[in-house]
């Protein structure tokens, strides 16, 4: 058992490092679209399923209550989250529109979506992707493994190389999180006295 736990966070360690370094200007990038959608009174908008999903709720989270640092509210949407949307969409047309619909719906242009897939290949996060980017909404994919079609559908795509589903789940939170802490930086600390 201890062998176990010791080869899995090594695992981890690696697969977060590594990816990590490899998109350290997509996540800068990415930081600084999202600081300027807040700065022009845009939004974020988050979707993804299963684990992906409760990431799209938790980076919203980070950002409409507080990260680290004390500041004001920032307007981020899981569209993860309304159920009777959701179902709605999925019993009346398909389960493939579930984002895309909500996307078409409260996105427009100078907002950013984050659109989390660990395959890269989840036709409703691709659809909400062409969805956004058809409104002049920056799309940042946040996949795994080669990028799959998601890597396509997006202006600029975040990628774990790696095939285990827990690995890539576990580095998307670690670069949410990056994210969160850079877009305080850029609109709250930066130009401040801070060095960096």
């Amino acid at each position: 058992m201890k062998d176990m736990i010791e080869k899995i966070l090594n695992e981890s360690l690696q697969v977060k490092e590594k990816s990590v370094r490899k998109n350290i200007k997509g996540l800068i990038l990415l930081a600084e679209q999202i600081a300027g959608a807040f700065t022009g009174d845009r939004k974020l908008m988050l979707c993804g399923n299963g684990g992906s999903a409760a990431d799209a709720q938790h980076i919203a989270a980070e950002f409409v209550n507080r990260f680290e640092l004390e500041r004001p509210p920032l307007p981020a949407i899981a569209l993860t989250t309304d159920t009777s949307v959701i179902t709605s969409v999925g019993n009346d047309y398909s389960f493939d529109d579930i984002f895309a619909k909500q996307v078409k719906a409260l996105g427009g242009e100078g907002d950013v979506l984050m659109a989390i897939s660990t395959s890269g290949n989840s036709t409703n996060v691709i659809r909400a992707a062409e969805a956004a980017r058809e409104q002049g909404i920056y799309v940042c994919g946040i996949t795994g493994g080669d990028g799959g079609g998601l890597k396509d559908a997006s202006d600029s795509c975040l990628i774990v190389e790696s095939a285990s589903t827990a690995r890539i789940q576990e580095t998307h939170i670690l670069m949410g999180h990056i994210v969160c802490l850079l877009v305080d930086y850029l609109l709250f600390q930066q130009g401040a006295g801070e060095g960096g």
